[in-house]
Formats: C-alpha cells, structure tokens, sequence
C-alpha cells in the first residue's frame, strides 16, 4: 500500500470513528431512559416494579390491604338508599391518598341495581368511614351491598407518626324523637391550629351490633384549643333501638 493510500484509510478510519461516536450519542440520547420510579420496570434499587427503594410509593405486597369491616345498606325513601361503610388500615406506618373504591347494590334476584364509586385516604393505623346519602336503588329491595376496593389501587407510602389534627369526640347524646332522632356531639380542637369545614360520620348499633342508621355532617369551623357541636337529624324513625353510637371526624391526608 502506497504511502497516499494510508493517508487516505487513516483520515477515512478517523472521520468514520467520529461518525460511529456521533451516532451512538445521538441514539443513546435518543433511546435511553434513565431508570425511574414511573417506567414500569423494576430497575434501580426498587424492590418491585415502581416501588420500594428510592421511590417514593412503597410494594404493595409488602403491606396489608384495606380490611372492609361491614358494609350496610339503609333504607332513606322510596328508591333511595344510604350506604355505610368501615375501611381499616392495618398498616401503622404506611398510607395511601385517594384510593379508589366502588360500592355495588344488588337486588333480591342478585341483579345490579346501582354502582357508585369514591375515593378515600387511609391514614396509618386508622379506621375511615364512608357514607354515601340517597344512591337511587329503584323500586326493588336492596338485598345486599358491597364496597370493594382493588389490592393494587392503594398506592403505600411511609407515613409516621399520623400527621393530622383529629378533634376528639366526647359527651355524644342522643334525643329528638322516636320518629325524628336526634344525636349531637362534641368535638374538641386540642391543636392550635383552626380547622374548618370537618367531614364527621356517625354510625349507630343495636344490641346486637347491627348498623341501624347512620348519617354524615360537616361542622364549618372548630376554634383553636376549642370546641363545636356537630348534629346528625333523620326524618325517620330507627329501624332497631340504639345501643352504641360511633362518631369519627374524617381528616383526610394533606
């Protein structure tokens, strides 16, 4: 090979290297994707797919999921039902915002006679109520009802101690009349912080521990180091005699 031809392969070999690196950088620039908590591959230091690790949801095979405690229906009307449920966290250091549920009414034949859906936060170690008013169930009898809430839909993050300010529910009475019941609560803001608008649900038994009514209000504000009353009425009479009457203020996580 002559001395010409040399020069030539040598510039040629360099010039097709640089085009070799160039188009590498621009394909890896263009087609790599950094490892990450959303790409749907257990990459990284994650202990399953998008979860564990340095991501921030944790796997929800290493937590236990929502415990459903009953679900009841309650007649309100011709065609209209109301619908009360407990949803438990287990997991006292672990919580999940905006999990979806849906709750499903079914008819004596086993028909579906309404589907509603929600969502809800579990906050660590805690019991949630959900209170659903007037669900158009039709004219036939609502023979059973469920709310079920998928394994994979809570996303678990750590969460410890619970953060919220959770009023405390004290000299709860009943009155009004047999067909106009009547229960006010107090709720006491232990925390300096004002809170407003305070989602509280209150579910009632009989002696036998069957949800007999339940009802939901909102109290707009409860002062600082202070007090409210919240009060649940119904137009109707019980469909038992109150034994025990549970209140719980739904804080949702911020």
């Amino acid at each position: 090979m002559s001395w010409a031809a040399r020069r030539r392969f040598i510039i040629l070999f360099i010039l097709g290297a640089i085009a070799a690196a160039f188009f590498a950088i621009v394909s890896i620039a263009t087609f790599y994707k950094a490892p990450s908590c959303t790409d749907t591959t257990q990459n990284q230091d994650e202990e399953g797919i998008d979860c564990g690790g340095s991501c921030p949801y944790l796997c929800t095979a290493q937590r236990q999921p929502p415990t459903i405690l009953f679900t009841k229906a309650i007649s309100n009307g011709v065609g209209r039902t109301d619908v009360a449920a407990l949803v438990e966290n287990k997991n006292a250091t672990a919580a999940a915002k905006n999990v979806p549920y849906a709750v499903t009414l079914y008819g004596d034949d086993r028909t579906i006679l309404q589907t509603v859906s929600g969502t809800l936060d579990l906050p660590p170690g805690a019991t949630v109520p959900v209170f659903i008013s007037g669900v158009v169930s039709g004219n036939q009898r609502v023979a059973n009802v469920f709310l079920d809430i998928a394994t994979s839909s809570p996303k678990w993050f750590v969460l410890s101690p619970d953060p919220r300010i959770v009023p405390l529910v004290s000299d709860t009475k009943p009155s009004g009349t047999v067909s106009a019941p009547r229960i006010e609560t107090v709720l006491t803001n232990q925390s300096v912080t004002r809170l407003t608008n305070v989602e509280v649900v209150v579910i009632v038994r009989d002696a036998q521990g069957i949800v007999i009514a339940a009802s939901k209000t909102i109290v707009s504000v409860i002062p600082a180091q202070g007090q409210a009353t919240a009060t649940f009425t119904w137009n109707n009479a019980f469909s038992g005699v109150p034994a025990s009457i549970e209140v719980v203020p739904v804080i949702p996580l911020f």
